[in-house]
Parts: structure tokens; sequence; C-alpha cells
């Protein structure tokens, strides 16, 4: 806003006081400065403009609201406090392409705002992005999984391979195994294919992994029963048998959109 007056720190005061709040808090740009005129007499007014100064978490809100403009999503940020985090809601009519495909479009935003927000500061605090309580469905719907899977696991004896995941699911699927009696977890692949795997504790070391990330589908990499397309079976020169014991990572699809998740996802586990 702008302010008017006989002079500059008048004009300034004016200002501060109007906006209640103080100079250590303001940006404060001076447009404009009387000038002196004939026998010393002040010509003309002061113009200074002044704006709040925002916090970090305001910045990213503004920076997160602009990423939304130019990718033209008709949506909202708002800023709330939820305990240790600072959460962005996102609201729009049209959610689901704010969220994206199981939530990439929301990583993503939530990686730049996180970054938008700690840029030049020591103490990280994490920032969450979220739109119509998508983070709160998605762990329920990822912890039902994760004790599904891990009677699956106990029950066949075989390792469990999980569809690629970010830090952050992951993360959920490792907490709730954590106390597990039967089974342990760990993370295997490279991002942004990386993806978690299930390990019965009375694991059958002859049993090929089930995989789980297509859609329960147990064959080898290269058809039906593990056979290549001509119908026979792959072997290396030395005559051992090279079919597939499971998912490999170079057949994983990547997620579609936004596959990279940076600083501020969790580490990866």
């Amino acid at each position: 806003m702008e302010f008017k007056a006989k002079t500059v720190e008048e004009a300034i005061e004016l200002g501060l006081k109007e906006l209640n709040v103080t100079a250590d808090g303001a940006e404060i740009k001076v447009i404009e400065e009387p000038s002196k005129g004939l026998f010393g007499r002040i010509k003309g007014q002061a113009v200074v403009e002044i704006t709040k100064k925002q916090s970090d978490i305001e910045r990213a809100v503004t920076f997160v609201q602009g990423i939304l403009d130019i990718m033209e999503l008709n949506a909202v940020a708002t800023l709330t406090e939820n305990g240790e985090n600072t959460v962005i809601t996102l609201e729009s009519k049209d959610s689901s392409s704010v969220i994206g495909y199981r939530g990439e479009v929301l990583d993503a935003i939530q990686t730049l705002a996180g970054a938008a927000a700690n840029i030049g500061k020591k103490d990280y605090k994490k920032v969450v992005v979220d739109c119509e309580n998508y983070r709160d469905r998605r762990e329920e719907t990822l912890i039902k999984l994760a004790k599904r899977l891990e009677e699956k696991a106990t029950e066949m004896r075989r390792e469990v391979i999980l569809e690629p995941m970010s830090p952050f699911e992951r993360r959920i699927i490792h907490t709730t195994l954590a106390d597990s009696q039967t089974v342990k977890t760990k993370s295997d692949g490279k991002e942004p294919n990386r993806y978690v795997v299930i390990v019965p504790n009375d694991k059958d070391e002859f049993a090929k992994p089930y995989n789980a990330g297509r859609n329960g589908n147990d064959r080898g990499r290269n058809g039906r029963n593990g056979r290549d397309n001509r119908g026979g079976k792959k072997f290396s020169k030395g005559g051992r048998d090279r079919r597939s014991s499971g998912f490999t990572e170079e057949k994983r699809k990547a997620p579609s959109g936004f596959g990279t998740y940076l600083g501020n996802s969790l580490k990866n586990n």
C-alpha cells in the first residue's frame, strides 16, 4: 500500500500504524521524496510503499498458489497449523487433477513447497500439502494393505513385493509392520521405482517372491509360468535356468507425471 505525508518519516510512521506492524516486520520502499523549492520551501509529498513481510511458510503458500495458477488448476491454497507440521490445504472442485494418480501431483507440489519454506533456514520444518484429506485416507489404505500382505507373506512363506511408492508411503508400510512377529520389511530399487519387500521370518528359500505390485499376478517376467515368448525356457551359457524369480526393477513402470521425491519427502527407507 502507498502512504503519503509531508516527509518520508511521517509517511512511514503513518503506514506502519495503519498496517499495525513494526518496521522490522515490514518492507518499505520510498516511491517519491518531497523536494525543496525556492527559499527552502518543501514542494510535493513523500510517497512510500509499505507491505507486511511474509513468513517463510506464508511465502510457501504464495508460491504454491503461483504453481496452481501456472498449471491452470482451479484451486486455492490456504495455510493451517497441525501440531508440528505446517499444512497447506488445496481446495478445488476438480480435486482429482490436484491430487493426481495416487497423489503424484500433490507430492510434487509438496516437494516444491517444502523447498520454498526452508530455503536459507538451518532448522528444517516439514510442510504437508493436502487436498480433501487425501493424506489420511491414503495412510489408512496403506495400513490395511500392509496387514493384509503380512498375512499373505506369512501364509505362503514367500517374499511379497509391493509396487513402487514414495518415501512417505514406504515409511507407512515399514512403521505398520515394525512390530510384526512374523515378517520384516526392507526397501529395494532406485527412485522413482523404489519399493517395499515384505520378508517372512519363516521364508522358503526356494520359493519365488510374490509380486503384489502386479495385482497379484505371480508369473515370471517372460510370460506364463516363467517361459519366454517363444514358449521355451531361458538358460545361461552354463546351462542354469535364468527365469525370473520375481519382479525386476527394469520391468517396473515408473509413476506417470511427477516421479521424483526430493527434499520435502522423508528420507529413503
